[in-house]
């Protein structure tokens, strides 16, 4: 798993973000369990696979703000949008070469 910082991205890179994730659908769901081991290292498996992927949360408005930033701190990767109980979750490929999601200027 990554464990480098969270990436910044500006408010338009959120916004082209966004939309190349409108037609996704969710490739991770949290459970009862919340964040545990298991389910991290599928979000990392998923970010490394697809750069750009969409991760569906559980709970209250503030607890899956608390675990969409537990996900950006743990795996390195950034939240592009948070709607409803769907994150929106980027991280470039490590090897630029492999990249195929441009965040946009």
């Amino acid at each position: 798993m990554s464990t480098s910082a969270p990436l910044q991205l500006r408010s338009s890179q959120r916004k082209r973000l966004r939309g190349l994730a409108h037609p996704l659908h969710p490739v991770v769901q949290v459970g009862r369990g919340g964040l545990g081991e298991a389910l991290l290292a599928a979000i990392d498996q998923e970010l490394a696979s697809h750069e750009l992927i969409k991760v569906r949360l559980t709970g209250e408005r503030e607890e899956r703000q608390a675990q969409a930033a537990a996900i950006e701190e743990r795996l390195g990767c950034a939240l592009a949008g948070l709607v409803g109980h769907v994150a929106i979750l980027y991280r470039p490929a490590a090897d630029p070469a492999e990249r195929r999601i441009d965040p946009g200027a």
